[in-house]
């Protein structure tokens, strides 16, 4: 939470009535964890008033919507997003947008999800150590000597999607553009977005699908060892290649999470820290804590603050009644901080000892699939960040850092840090 202003309106907007709390709310999307607290002890099943969908936030309960995949679906485009625009990038010449791993059922789900796997697999990320360290350092090493940063811009930004973008197989100079189309995705999903950036979003998802058709014709002439080639040669449960709009919205997926949740975790962690002099000293003192530390970032403001199912019938979830069709949103970060689950959840603690079983990754068949690379990049920036940049601290002169406006995703616009080079 970036200050006590924002503190006492993110308290204010709890202290509304019941009926008034919505997750629209701007006070509520910069610091909401004191209403989730208020949602869990009022009403842990709760319909918003203003966004329409019913929101869980208490972790057993979303642990058993999660595990009832045949009763509440994750096929939620047709339920979310407004009539005529869950594809309106066909309105600018683009494909149709189809579901696909987070937003696909079983069993089609794991026909998109098993020629990632092998990607994202533990022995493959740890082998990947030391080329997630040289692009850390190399990365440091461009502002180093300025004593300063826009860690965001500067980092947290370039780190992460220099490294998804070596695992489709694309250039790592067009960083920018996929930046831009990362961006548009997270505009769609962000459910505060105005008209104006929806349609820009839809253009600018169509600039995606055109961008990366060219790499798939491309990569079916020439294969290479990335994600997409895989993807090309991988077999549906019909025995069939992927269509051109299944691989798009697995590559749009992928480009996104790829980049967004470690982008806003790395961020986040090293302001936690700066904000908790008494756990930065913990882990300076201790580095092999540098683990627990990631988890309980994770836990305590995680980057995705929660994600939705749409009922296939009339359901019950902690005896509230569900009619068929109604979208409900599992609030993961809420969860993180269930003190049935988490006691003492308030504090951020990075020794606590059951901090890995957050749910900032999901669970059950759509756990993260990055899970194990986005918590090595985060690992291997904390031992970065805090052996080379000595006194860490929030740079003067800078407002307050904010957070960018999503109801689903949550990550700071720009994180100016001042510290000392270690020598």
């Amino acid at each position: 939470m970036a200050g006590n202003d924002v503190e006492e309106k993110g308290r204010a907007a709890a202290q509304k009535s019941l009926d008034q709390v919505t997750l629209i709310d701007p006070d509520v999307i910069e610091c909401p964890y004191h209403t989730y607290k208020k949602l869990r002890e009022e009403a842990p099943v709760y319909k918003d008033p203003v966004a329409g969908f019913y929101i869980v936030s208490c972790y057993n309960d979303i642990m058993k919507v999660i595990k009832d995949t045949a009763t509440f679906s994750s096929n939620v485009a047709e339920a979310v997003f407004p009539p005529g625009e869950r594809n309106r990038a066909e309105e600018f010449g683009g494909y149709p947008s189809v579901p696909a791993l987070i937003t696909a059922d079983p069993p089609k789900h794991k026909y998109y999800r098993n020629p990632i796997n092998k990607v994202f697999s533990a022995a493959r990320v740890e082998q990947m150590e030391p080329y997630i360290e040289q692009i850390t350092h190399a990365l440091i090493d461009d502002f180093i000597k300025d004593g300063y940063c826009e860690f965001v811009a500067q980092y947290t930004i370039p780190m992460p999607l220099m490294i998804i973008a070596d695992q489709l197989g694309v250039p790592r100079e067009d960083l920018p553009l996929f930046k831009e189309f990362s961006d548009a995705l997270t505009t769609q999903v962000s459910g505060v977005a105005n008209r104006e950036q929806r349609i820009w979003a839809a253009k600018k998802n169509v600039e995606f699908q055109k961008y990366f058709v060219k790499v798939i014709e491309e990569k079916r002439v020439n294969p290479t060892d990335d994600i997409i080639t895989d993807l090309i040669n991988a077999q549906m449960e019909n025995g069939e290649p992927m269509s051109v709009p299944e691989l798009l919205s697995v590559l749009n997926i992928l480009l996104a999470a790829g980049n967004e949740t470690t982008t806003n975790s790395i961020s986040k962690g090293i302001l936690l820290l700066i904000q908790n002099p008494d756990q930065m000293k913990l882990v300076l003192d201790d580095l092999s804590l540098v683990e627990n530390l990631t988890e309980e970032v994770l836990r305590f403001d995680g980057p995705v603050q929660g994600l939705m199912r749409v009922a296939t019938r009339d359901a019950e979830i902690a005896g509230a009644p569900i009619p068929k069709g109604s979208v409900i949103m599992l609030r993961y970060a809420s969860a993180n901080r269930d003190e049935q689950h988490f006691p003492g959840s308030e504090a951020f603690d990075i020794r606590r000892r059951n901090a890995a079983t957050h749910l900032a990754f999901g669970q059950g068949i759509h756990f993260c699939l990055g899970a194990m690379l986005a918590r090595k990049e985060m690992n291997v920036t904390f031992r970065a960040v805090l052996t080379r940049m000595k006194n860490l601290r929030l740079a003067p002169g800078y407002p307050e850092p904010h957070h960018e406006p999503s109801i689903v995703l949550r990550g700071l616009k720009e994180l100016h840090l001042a510290f000392d080079p270690a020598p």
